[in-house]
This record gives structure tokens, sequence and C-alpha cells, in this order.
């Protein structure tokens, strides 16, 4: 289950009559982090601030320092804060200085979302926060530090309003320029779907989700969103 346009699909099969709670409530997330992993790289972050186009982000904060790779498996400073912010995004824990690591014509593409553009990407994953109350990582674990960084992820989703639960195992696989995110797709149990129709869903749920979904203009609006 991922950014906002998916879980819409997903949930309108399982509850027909389900309404999304405003995307400015905010409710209280779960993160956890399993006991048992095969390797954990803990690493220290330094708040910084970061702008564009004269936009006050705020400080970069990432949550998730405690990445767990395969036996192998060696992440660079980057690609642990870059991993780290990829893996907050997925937990529902977007600001607008962790997208700042993202290049601005970067793309989010999972089974049922293809967003091109800041203007598109970004939407999606403050979506996480309008539609779920909970979200629990279940599991992780980076199998791959080339260039795509492949990792494994299973969370679980709670939808807010209705409290149906779903599991999702997925192949996240992150691309990069330089020291910015320029690709991100989730890959449901390792497979994307492939055709003309399927990709026009995507691009159609790329364009809407932006209509229904603000994003923070500035760090301020962000913190009170509780990001």
């Amino acid at each position: 289950m991922r950014p906002f346009s998916q879980s819409l699909l997903r949930a309108s099969t399982r509850a027909t009559n389900f309404t999304p709670v405003s995307r400015l409530t905010l409710a209280t997330r779960q993160l956890r982090t399993p006991a048992s992993q095969t390797t954990t790289r803990a690493f220290t972050q330094t708040t910084r601030t970061m702008s564009s186009e004269n936009k006050d982000v705020g400080p970069l904060k990432i949550e998730s320092t405690n990445i767990s790779t395969a036996s192998g498996v060696e992440l660079s400073s980057q690609q642990q804060t870059l991993v780290g912010s990829v893996l907050d995004l997925f937990a529902g824990r977007p600001s607008l200085a962790k997208l700042q690591l993202w290049k601005d014509e970067g793309e989010f593409i999972d089974p049922l979302t293809i967003a091109k553009g800041r203007k598109q990407f970004e939407p999606q994953w403050y979506g996480l926060q309008s539609l779920f109350s909970e979200i629990e990582r279940l599991h992780h674990q980076v199998t791959s530090s080339g260039n795509p960084i492949e990792l494994d992820l299973k969370s679980r989703y709670v939808v807010k309003g209705i409290g149906k639960e779903q599991i999702i195992n997925s192949k996240v696989k992150i691309w990069t320029e330089g020291d910015k995110i320029a690709k991100v797709h989730d890959e449901w149990d390792g497979k994307l779907p492939e055709g003309d129709i399927a990709q026009a869903f995507q691009r159609l749920n790329a364009n809407s989700v932006p209509l229904m979904v603000s994003v923070p203009k500035n760090a301020e609006e962000d913190a009170k969103r509780g990001n």
C-alpha cells in the first residue's frame, strides 16, 4: 500500500462506505523496527536547513536512522541519508526537507501511479497522512547498494476511519543522480503492471491526487501537520 492514489482504489473495494478524513487531520502513527535484522547500520543525521526557490523547507530530520542491510552490503553516508528518507516517506512521515532530496524532475512509480515531477510526487507522499491512521514497518532490508539501491519492505497499514488493515510486501528501487533521488519504483511482490491500460490509470491517478492533497507551502505549515 503506497502513496494516496492506490490506497483510494484498494480501500474502495473493501469498504464502500469509506470517506477519507480531511487531509488536515493528523492521527497517531506507529513505526516499529523489528528486533531481528541481518545487519543494522546506525548513522548520525546532521540537521540542516535546505531551500528551493527561496522556500523555507525547515531542517532535515531523518527518523529512520537504523538501516538494515544484507550481508556484504555497505551504504555510503549519503546513501544512508537517502534510504532513511525514503523509509520515512513510506512510513507516512514526509517533510519538505526530505523531499528536497529529490530532483525536481524526479519520479515515483508504483502499481497504480506514475508521478513525474515535484508537483505530482510530493502530494503522493503527503497523501499517506490523509488515508492511514497507522503505519507499521514490519521489516526492511537493503539488498543492493548499487544504482538503483534495492530494498525489501514489508509494512502494515490501517485505513483511517474504518480500521481496515492491509499488509504489503514490496521491492523498492531507488535511482540516484549525484546526491539526489532521481526515481523510486515500488514493486509489489517484485512486479510492476504492464500495458497501455495500466499506464493510463497510473497517469490518471498522478494527475488527480494533487487536486485532493495539498503540500505545505513552508516549514511552518509542515510543522503544524506534525512533520
